[in-house]
């Protein structure tokens, strides 16, 4: 079983606290909002990171950062959108197990037509009453789950 460490919307802030959650991972997945190219580099200190730019993440160093991305580990096809809104097609239909989204802040997973659906919430600057999370995606042959952790702040 893979396990990966999934983040999102860090706005250039990059807690210790997220930092624990995810060491361990074999990988991790920024969906967008980035906010810093630091926070990349931190997390590369942890292991391969794969991260998508999202709506904040306009200067330069940004461009480097797909909008979407296609993620194969293990058989299991993940697609990363940072706007779930965004999304212009059948992830089923189109042979995907998971879809990863950022943006909302709003911590969700759920499943859809066999999908699960990942929002691990904002990692970053605390919004409105938001709780601050990150997200474990693990992932074999024959099996897709995901677990949202709360960060204590």
């Amino acid at each position: 079983m893979t396990r990966i460490g999934v983040i999102s919307d860090t706005h250039g802030l990059l807690r210790p606290e997220a930092v624990a959650r995810l060491k361990g991972a074999e990988m991790i997945i920024h969906a967008g909002d980035i906010g810093s190219p630091d926070v990349i580099g931190a997390l590369e200190s942890l292991c391969p990171v794969h991260a998508i730019r999202g709506n904040v993440d306009r200067d330069s160093w940004a461009q480097a950062f797909p909008e979407t991305l296609d993620v194969d580990i293990d058989g299991q096809h993940i697609y990363v959108i940072h706007n779930l809104k965004e999304l212009d097609f059948d992830p089923a239909a189109a042979g995907y197990r998971v879809v990863i989204s950022g943006h909302s802040h709003s911590p969700k997973t759920c499943r859809e037509n066999g999908v699960l659906y990942l929002n691990p919430g904002s990692a970053g600057p605390r919004r409105f009453r938001l709780s601050v999370a990150v997200a474990s995606l693990r992932l074999s042959a024959n099996r897709v789950s995901a677990e949202i952790q709360t960060l204590t702040i």
